[in-house]
């Protein structure tokens, strides 16, 4: 299954969110090896997860956590022009148009094609709400699961530093690709639109519609 909720409404899913942020302490800290902070409960979390961001989860049969990400708009509070001005040669990336994606991370149980559900359904937002591109925060070691997914992003920079290999890359929003990783998950559009749907995003996907005319997208 696959989950599109806001911070508020994942309280009321307490076993799922102690998975996801279970797996980021795992993945981030663990494997990875940022400067992150777990806490008492073993749990991955950080500010911007204080700020009501858009969670994407793909859960297994159990209702746990295998693959997640972060969005959060760029007209307000994000990581990317928070911490990484320098990668992005001092400009800040602000437009309705364009939301941040952090945090993707995918369990050490996730079973094959999760992380692929996971990008596909980061489309589905995209095209629901009308946004052109996502930003995006990640580790060098990430670019070689981008490329089996089949979701490549264009780079913007690296970090110049010797002990971390972070990058910030733009995903640009193209019909052909979502549809093409649907077939590779698995997955149909209109079961990707149940998903959705069920979610209850309307009233926020009207907003987001209301900022923006592009309500068609390339076929690119």
């Amino acid at each position: 299954m696959i989950h599109f909720l806001y911070g508020d409404a994942l309280a009321s899913k307490p076993v799922l969110a102690h998975s996801m942020f279970m797996d980021r302490a795992e993945q981030f800290k663990k494997r990875l090896g940022w400067d992150v902070r777990v806490d008492q409960f073993g749990e991955e979390r950080d500010e911007y997860d204080l700020l009501n961001p858009l969670y994407v989860i793909v859960t297994d049969e159990k209702g746990l956590h295998e693959a997640s990400m972060r969005l959060l708009p760029t007209v307000g509070k994000t990581m990317v022009n928070d911490h990484f001005l320098e990668i992005t040669h001092g400009a800040s990336v602000e437009s309705t148009l364009i939301w941040e994606c952090t945090r993707f991370c995918t369990s050490p149980n996730a079973q094959p094609y999760s992380a692929t559900k996971l990008m596909a359904a980061g489309g589905k937002v995209m095209q629901e709400f009308c946004i052109d591109h996502f930003v995006g925060v990640f580790d060098r070691k990430m670019l070689s699961v981008y490329r089996l997914i089949g979701s490549v992003p264009t780079i913007i920079g690296w970090t110049q530093s010797d002990t971390r290999n972070i990058g910030v890359g733009l995903w640009e929003y193209c019909a052909d690709e979502y549809r093409h990783l649907l077939r590779v998950c698995g997955l149909s559009d209109v079961e990707m639109e149940l998903f959705f749907a069920n979610s209850d995003l309307s009233e926020v996907k009207l907003q987001a519609k209301k900022l923006s005319p592009l309500d068609l997208r390339s076929e690119c």
